[in-house]
């Protein structure tokens, strides 16, 4: 059975910090492109940040690049995301998603999400 489970949200001030993590099983997690997408009330999802399969390179939106981080452990199948000055905007459930590659090319997965409230 496939699960992404994310964990790791909460409440946060601003300027202040959390590190996510998105635990994946029932798939070989080294053959999938994983991403985090965050979805705020009345927007629309977007895409966070990306890591390759083996996690040689990543990429972010401009919105969180110089303040979140993308990374992950092959052999604990996991990714994570360390999120630092964390700004109202910030806010929102974030949703871990894992790509498959090559072979398994086309199937994507989804995780129930995390939320995010950043507050004083």
């Amino acid at each position: 059975q496939v699960q992404l489970v994310e964990s790791g949200g909460g409440l946060v001030q601003p300027g202040g910090s959390l590190r996510l993590s998105c635990a994946a099983s029932g798939f070989t997690f080294s053959s999938y492109a994983m991403s985090w997408y965050r979805q705020a009330p009345g927007k629309e999802r977007e895409l966070v940040a990306h890591i390759t399969s083996v996690g040689d390179s990543t990429s972010y939106a401009d919105s969180v690049k110089g303040r979140f981080t993308i990374s992950r452990d092959n052999a604990k199948n996991t990714v994570y995301l360390q999120m630092n000055s964390l700004q109202p905007d910030d806010a929102a459930v974030y949703y871990c998603n894992a790509r498959g590659l090559g072979y398994y090319a086309g199937i994507n997965y989804w995780g129930k999400g995390t939320l995010v409230t950043v507050s004083s």
